[in-house]
């Protein structure tokens, strides 16, 4: 393939932002190439090359690149009737009452920007409702650019995990590994009066896609219950891709008390929500006294694509059709891993997935969780599969990144850049896509 445009538009960008990128994860060696246009499940870059699309942009893209009539024209009606106003608007009104109606947990809404704002107002609502500042984070876990959960360290003792964030936030963030009952336990039995909340994903999705051990979710409900803490789902990756319209909640049958949003929810544009019980959603201004405000927030251009999106998702069997090529892709990934590297790991469900490269398991596949690691006791790769972000942290990284990625890239793929985040299919995606992609696994692996 030729790169010579992305590589002097990498260049330019060097010149003029850091890193030459807007976001430190696109910043791969020797350097990105550039979009040029989206088309369907693929993308075609400055140079004309065309890849199969997996990325799906960090997740936000259910339907592909390109939007359906009726999300098209609610798009340009809401951007030829005027950019924003700073006043509410009815489709954001509508929004809301599609969420609240589908969402298990979710009876009010409050729209942000960004999943980054999401959290970090539901962080913030939690210690306001509560009275409390502790929280709960998983180690690993990926919450945003906010300072509460950017921190390193294993229960009380963390520090941040960036400079520019003052040691004094760290102190009142705890961390235990998901999926580690006994550790959420002790730290409860230490620090229980403390905590405000627990802030987890229902899945790790920018670790490698774990999965919970049976009863993890139940065992910080019971916590959260006995404590008087709330538990908080991040479901900004997992929402209305996994579990279909209920969610990943509706999925694991598990009810928290705050969930945030963000990716589908605004239908590929700027988007974050906060949704939960009323009691505690209304602590928000100015129904209450926890400040959250946004100039942004609400925008009807975004409404207007979310509503649509998961309207169109709603009437024209979307999740059948992207959940069947996710269970397709990740059950050809395990027939290719087992010729080729029985050692590593096909994780996801619904329609995300991933190889992750562990360096230990079985040399058989009989018996084994079949499209993609499910956390089942009885599964023969069990002890060997990921439990938690550090489990996946030593896998062969390097390996993914420097050899695997470009060599997939070459081969007209796009994969997220390193081997933490998901890969996610769309609606615009076919069997023959899926099916291309599985050959360049085979040559690339």
């Amino acid at each position: 393939m030729n790169h010579e445009q992305s590589r002097a538009l990498y260049d330019r960008a060097l010149s003029v932002m850091p890193g030459g990128v807007n976001s430190s994860v696109r910043a791969v060696r020797p350097y990105p190439f550039f979009v040029q246009k989206g088309d369907g499940g693929h993308v075609v870059d400055a140079d004309g090359n065309r890849y199969i699309d997996f990325v799906m942009g960090y997740g936000p893209l259910l339907l592909g690149h390109d939007m359906p009539e009726q999300v098209q024209s609610a798009v340009q009606q809401r951007a030829a009737e005027g950019p924003m106003y700073g006043a509410p608007t009815e489709v954001e009104v509508e929004l809301a009452e599609f969420v609240t109606r589908h969402v298990p947990s979710v009876e009010m809404v409050r729209f942000v920007n960004s999943g980054t704002e999401a959290t970090v107002s539901a962080v913030r609502l939690a210690r306001g409702y509560t009275g409390r500042d502790k929280i709960v984070v998983m180690q690993s876990g990926y919450h945003g650019a906010q300072e509460s959960t950017l921190v390193e360290g294993e229960g009380d003792h963390t520090h941040p995990s960036s400079p520019g964030i003052p040691e004094s936030f760290a102190e009142h963030t705890l961390t235990v590994p998901f999926n580690d009952p006994d550790a959420a336990r002790d730290v409860f039995d230490e620090h229980g009066d403390d905590i405000a909340a627990v802030l987890t994903e229902p899945i790790l999705g920018n670790y490698g896609i774990v999965h919970p051990v049976d009863g993890y979710h139940e065992t910080l409900r019971g916590l959260c219950n006995d404590h008087g803490s709330l538990l908080i789902f991040d479901e900004v990756i997992t929402g209305f891709r996994v579990g279909g319209l209920q969610c990943a909640q509706g999925k694991f049958d598990i009810e928290p008390d705050i969930t945030t949003f963000g990716k589908i929810v605004g239908g590929g544009f700027p988007v974050g929500a906060i949704g939960g019980k009323s009691e505690i959603i209304e602590q928000f201004t100015p129904a209450g006294d926890v400040f959250q405000s946004g100039t942004f927030s609400g925008h009807p251009v975004t409404m207007a694509a979310g509503l649509e999106t998961l309207r169109y998702a709603a009437e024209h069997d979307v999740y059948d059709h992207v959940n069947g090529l996710g269970e397709r892709m990740r059950s050809g990934l395990q027939d290719i891993l087992e010729e080729q590297a029985p050692e590593y790991t096909v994780v996801g469900t619904d329609s995300m997935f991933k190889v992750v490269f562990t360096r230990d398991g079985p040399d058989t596949f009989e018996g084994h969780c079949e499209a993609g690691c499910q956390q089942r006791p009885e599964c023969p790769r069990y002890d060997h599969c990921p439990k938690d972000g550090g489990d996946v942290k030593q896998a062969e990284t390097e390996r993914w990144e420097r050899l695997f990625w470009p060599a997939m890239k070459e081969r007209g793929v796009f994969l997220t850049a390193n081997q933490f985040e998901s890969q996610f299919i769309c609606d615009a995606h076919t069997a023959e896509d899926v099916d291309d992609a599985l050959e360049a696994y085979k040559e690339a692996i």
